[in-house]
C-alpha cells in the first residue's frame, strides 16, 4: 500500500474513533448526571437535563410528560410516591444521538399503591439526544413485578 494512502486511512480511522469516543463520553456523562439528579430527588435538576420540548414516557404506567413543566411534575410525583427512590445504572450504550441504559429502580411504595413495602425492579430506557440534552426518553420495566413485591398481585408460581 502506498505510504500516503496508508497515512490518510490511519488519520481517518483515528479521527472517527476520537469523535466516537468524545460523543460516547458526553452521553455517558449526561446519563450519569441524570441518574444523580433522580437520586438527589431534585425535579428541577432532572428537568434541566432535558430539552424544552422533551417527550418523556413512563410506558408501564402510561404517563407522558411533554416539556419541562410536565417532566418536573412527573419527577416530583415519583419522589412523593417513592420517597427513597433509587436508580442504579447497570449498562449504558449510545450511538450518535440515540442510546439506551439498563437500570435497577428501587424504593418504598408510599404513593403508587400505598403499601409501605419495598420493591426493586430492572428496567431500561431508550433516549434521544439533541444539543447536549435529552430530547426524548421512554422507560420500560415490569410494573407487575413491582405489584407482586408490594403485595398487590400474588407471587409468581415457581
Amino acid at each position: 500500500m502506498h505510504p500516503r494512502i496508508a497515512t490518510t486511512i490511519a488519520v481517518i480511522i483515528i479521527s472517527c474513533c476520537v469523535g466516537a469516543t468524545s460523543g460516547r463520553d458526553k452521553s455517558t456523562d449526561l446519563v450519569q448526571r441524570n441518574f444523580a439528579a433522580w437520586n438527589a430527588h431534585s425535579a428541577d435538576k432532572v428537568a434541566s437535563l432535558y430539552t424544552d420540548d422533551v417527550v418523556y414516557e413512563d410506558v408501564p404506567f402510561g404517563l407522558i410528560a411533554r416539556g419541562h413543566a410536565d417532566l418536573r411534575k412527573m419527577a416530583a410525583d415519583f419522589f412523593t410516591s417513592i420517597p427513597d427512590l433509587k436508580l442504579e445504572i447497570v449498562s449504558n450504550k449510545s450511538v450518535g444521538n440515540r442510546g439506551s441504559v439498563e437500570w435497577i429502580f428501587s424504593g418504598t411504595d408510599v404513593g403508587l399503591y400505598k403499601t409501605g413495602k419495598k420493591f426493586s425492579v430492572r428496567g431500561a430506557s431508550v433516549y434521544e439526544l439533541r444539543d447536549g440534552k435529552f430530547s426524548g426518553n421512554r422507560d420500560y420495566y415490569d410494573s407487575a413485578s413491582i405489584m407482586r413485591q408490594v403485595g398487590i398481585l400474588p407471587k409468581a408460581a415457581q
